[in-house]
Formats: structure tokens, C-alpha cells, sequence
């Protein structure tokens, strides 16, 4: 198979709506507006460089959360929100799952090199895992119910069993969850937060001299908490309305970016995870029964040929000869996909499924060792539109640039008419500093619409205060909200110069991860422009 690549200023409206599947529900559109340079009735914005968040025309936005808020007696809100999912209890309330990914250590431990204490750790520990808040709607806004006995902190203390007939390494529970970076919901609404670089904090395993060796993490945790690196790198399941939570080892352990769960025809279910490393895989798992989570074969993409590969030892001699059991080889899964010939991509992050052509849509971030400095959207055509099938055609949705207007796309989200909404995650250590990025300044929130006036046009919606990115975008079931992450504003703050204050006006305010809401009339009418 070839895959061509296209931007939008090379699409013609066949091939765009070819892309988008209208071709074949019939839908009619106005052919002389298509890819139009002006904003008639839908203005974006333009990058931006300032410590702020940045909105379009019509849109506002308020702080729902903030790092440090209560959200109990006992409980705080962690830090580096990432991951989003709103399980509605009722048209005015429902729950809130918040992934915290990880720490900036400075902020919340001290600046500067030095040797942590226990008492230092543990609270890098707490800040990790997770939040659930209970929201209400009041006054055209949403709050959190902080007097909710659901409001709970899942950390990278809690103890979470495995959810599988053997043990990891001698257990059957690892201690805390951390790393969580995107996520997914299942039909019967438990949360699956994925466990992305977990090397940063217990270390990771490594094999190089023959015998297993544990290279200790970044964030020194291993001085105090002698926990095995293959306890994490898993996707994890999490009962919002209970805080019950398990580790789901028949889905592979890898960076985990997300873990997108959708019913095949037969009520089979499929979940599609990208691994978030230069070099890495796609990966699908299929249930053998229905809602199960254990029982179902992982597969890995092989993108040339169109082909989702079985990673299921007895029926690869190759597997057989390589792994001593298929828990080994879970527990070792990118060296499984090598094996058979799984396709290594730029960086996989986000996969979401489109509401109304069902096709895959996937962010491949880039790859600066290949000058792929924009990264792309990948989508997948499932055989007969079918989830459960092993072969698939695939194409490049949209690759990055100045043409295009965007760079590094990361968390994916469809709204309720199809529109494709996107965030950008360009490194801060290039953002506003060096070429191929200068030019789009702060990272951003967009959206590529899919009817009116601007029908297939990228459009910038948002931009982050500065060292920041927009992570975990999700709406309320209404579509009248958008939950959004600012995750690690100031991030490459020194002692005494803080890049970002964000969301604090004083100078002097350390920067804080927080979870915004977006509302206003653009998003109420974003399909009539």
C-alpha cells in the first residue's frame, strides 16, 4: 500500500470529503465557500506568545480547578492535569476523572539539583494518579461539589490489583499509578487512564548484561520505594463512582497514550491504543467475550501491509521462541512487536473514532530525528467497517506545518456533528525558541470543520499560556462545555524567573496546572458558521 500525504491547501473537495466519509451519507454543501481564506462568520485566532489562555470570538473561559485546591477535608488536586472524561449522573451533575501525569519538580519539591527526602517523595507520589469530582451546573457554569463524598484521589500510593490469573513479578497488586497521560471510557462508564513514562519514576528494567538490572528513574523514587518497573506502564480501570481500580495486563505494557474503547458489530469489545515513543506501534485488543477486558488477542498494526498482526504466543513460533509465557510477553510488548513486524510510527498519542463514518483517526506527534518536525493524523479504514477485522486500508489525514497552520498534534476529540477538534504538543524546549517553530508560538487547540463556510479549514480556537499545552479535551454531554487541561505552564521557570504566573496575575505566583471550562456562543453555534 502507498500512503499519500496531503494538506488542506493540496485538497480538493472530492478528496476532502472523501476523507471525511460525506461522499457517502449524501450530505450537500455549499462547493464555493470550501477552503475559502476568509472568515466570513467563524474567526480563529492568530498564535500567540502570551501567558494567557488565548480564545477565540465567542468563547470564554473560567478555572474549574486548580494544583493545590481542596477537594475535600482530607484531599488535594494534583498536578500536570492531562486526561478529561465527565460521566454525567444527571442533566446538572456528574463526575469528573482528571489523569495527573507527572511533576515538575521544582514547583513541588524545590528548585534546584539536590538529594530528596522521603517526606519530598511522598509528596511527588500524591501529586500523581488521578482526581474524581463531583460537578454541578449553576448559573451557566460548572463547579465542583467540593462536600461530595465522591471526591477522591487515586495516587501513585494506592494499592491496585492486577487484573489477570498470573502474577507480575511475584504480585498481585502494584503500588499507585502514575504516568497517566490520555485515557478512554467503556460502555458500562469506568475510566481507562494509561500509564505513559513510567521510567521517570521507579526506573525501568534492563537486560543488557545478561541479567535483569533496574536503571533508577529521574525522580529518585527508587532511593525510598524498591517497586518493579513492570508494575507500571500499564493501562489501568477505574470505577469513578467507587474509586475501585484495577490493572489491565491483557492490554500490553508500553508508553501507554490512551486506550480508546469502542463495540464492534458483534458487541465485541476493541479497544485501540497508541504507544507514545519515537519508533513505536499501534496497537487493538479484541474481547473473546463480550465486555471483558482479559480475555480477548492484542494485536499490533502493520501499517504497509494493512494488516493487524495477533501477538498470541501459541500461534507465533516466532513469539514462542522469544517469551517464556504471554504474561512475559505483555510484559515486554514492544519487543513483541518488532518480532512481527508491528510498524514503527512517529510517535503515536491519540486515537478517537469518528462519530459518523466510524473510521480511526490517530495523531502521530513527529519525529525530529527524521525532520518530521509537524507530525501528522493518521486514519484507518476498518475492512468493511468492521472493528473486529484484521485488515485495514490507511491514509494521512493531515500533516502539520505552515501550510496547514499547525504543528505536533497530540489529544484528539470528535464533537456531536463530526468536527475534528485537536491539540498541539510542541516540546517547550523549542517552543518560541527555535525554527521549524517559532512561528506558532504557544501550543494551541483546533478545529477542523466539517461543514459551513470553513469546511475542512484548520482553525486555531486556542492558545496556552506559555510552557504550557492543552491536554484531555472532552465536552458535556450538551456539547455547550468544553473541558480542557493546562498542563505545566512555567514549566521551564528557573529559580529566580518564572517563564509563566498562569492562572495568577501576581508575578510572584508559582504557575498551576488547572482544568478550564470553555462555553460561550461560538461553541453553541460552531455548526451553523
Amino acid at each position: 500500500m502507498v500512503q499519500k500525504n496531503f494538506n488542506s491547501s493540496e485538497l480538493s473537495r472530492r478528496k476532502f470529503l472523501e476523507f471525511l466519509g460525506l461522499g457517502a451519507v449524501g450530505v450537500s454543501f455549499n462547493t464555493t465557500s470550501l477552503f475559502a481564506q476568509r472568515d466570513i462568520y467563524f474567526k480563529g485566532i492568530k498564535p500567540s506568545s502570551v501567558d494567557e489562555v488565548v480564545l477565540a470570538e465567542g468563547l470564554n473561559y473560567d478555572v474549574l480547578i486548580k494544583w493545590g485546591d481542596s477537594i475535600s477535608k482530607t484531599d488535594f488536586f494534583g498536578t500536570h492535569n492531562d486526561y478529561l472524561a465527565f460521566i454525567p449522573i444527571n442533566k446538572k451533575e456528574g463526575l469528573l476523572w482528571v489523569n495527573h501525569e507527572s511533576i515538575t519538580q521544582k514547583f513541588v519539591t524545590g528548585f534546584g539539583t539536590f538529594k530528596k527526602t522521603k517526606e519530598q517523595v511522598d509528596r511527588e507520589r500524591y501529586n500523581v494518579g488521578g482526581s474524581i469530582l463531583k460537578l454541578f451546573y449553576k448559573k451557566s457554569k460548572w463547579h465542583v461539589d467540593k462536600n461530595s463524598n465522591y471526591n477522591r484521589r487515586i495516587t501513585a500510593a494506592t494499592k491496585i490489583p492486577f487484573n489477570w490469573p498470573e502474577k507480575i513479578l511475584g504480585q498481585s497488586f502494584g503500588i499507585g499509578t502514575l504516568g497517566n497521560c490520555a485515557g478512554g471510557v467503556t460502555p458500562w462508564n469506568t475510566i481507562l487512564t494509561c500509564e505513559e513514562n513510567y521510567q521517570y519514576f521507579y526506573g525501568k528494567e534492563s537486560y543488557d548484561s545478561g541479567e535483569r538490572q533496574v536503571i533508577p528513574g529521574a525522580y529518585q523514587w527508587n532511593k525510598y520505594y524498591n517497586y518493579a518497573p513492570e508494575h507500571y506502564g500499564w493501562v489501568v480501570e477505574v470505577d469513578p463512582f467507587t474509586g475501585d481500580s484495577q490493572k489491565l495486563i491483557g492490554l500490553g505494557r508500553c508508553a501507554h497514550e490512551c486506550a480508546t474503547v469502542v463495540k464492534s458489530k458483534k458487541d465485541k469489545i476493541v479497544v485501540y491504543m497508541g504507544d507514545d515513543s519515537t519508533n513505536e506501534c499501534i496497537y487493538k485488543y479484541i474481547s473473546a467475550k463480550n465486555n471483558s477486558l482479559q480475555d480477548g488477542i492484542l494485536y499490533v498494526a502493520n501499517i504497509e501491509k494493512g494488516e493487524w498482526i495477533p501477538l498470541d504466543l501459541d500461534s507465533n513460533k516466532k513469539l514462542k521462541n522469544n517469551f517464556r509465557s504471554q504474561t512475559d510477553l505483555l510484559i515486554n510488548l514492544r519487543k513483541a512487536a518488532k518480532i512481527v513486524g508491528g510498524t514503527p510510527l512517529d510517535r503515536p498519542e491519540d486515537i478517537e473514532i469518528d462519530k459518523i463514518t466510524g473510521h480511526v483517526f490517530i495523531s502521530l506527534t513527529g519525529d525530529t530525528s527524521k525532520n518530521n518536525f509537524h507530525g501528522s493524523i493518521l486514519k484507518i479504514k476498518e475492512q468493511n467497517g468492521d472493528y473486529c477485522s484484521l485488515k485495514f486500508n490507511s491514509e494521512v489525514f493531515l500533516t502539520g506545518g505552515k501550510e496547514t497552520g499547525f504543528s505536533c498534534p497530540d489529544n484528539l476529540i470528535f464533537d456531536d456533528q463530526g468536527n475534528l477538534w485537536f491539540t498541539s504538543d510542541i516540546s517547550g524546549s523549542y517552543m518560541n525558541k527555535k525554527e521549524p517553530y517559532l512561528s506558532f508560538k504557544n501550543n494551541g487547540l483546533f478545529v477542523v470543520k466539517r461543514n459551513g463556510n470553513n469546511l475542512g479549514k484548520v482553525i486555531q480556537i486556542a492558545s496556552a499560556p506559555i510552557d504550557a499545552e492543552f491536554t484531555g479535551p472532552f465536552f458535556s454531554p450538551d456539547h455547550k462545555t468544553l473541558f480542557l487541561s493546562v498542563q505545566h505552564p512555567g514549566q521551564y521557570s528557573k529559580k529566580d524567573k518564572l517563564t509563566s504566573t498562569w492562572p495568577s496575575k501576581n508575578n510572584k505566583d508559582i504557575p498551576r496546572s488547572a482544568v478550564i471550562t470553555i462555553s460561550g456562543e461560538l461553541l453553541n453555534n460552531i455548526n451553523k458558521l
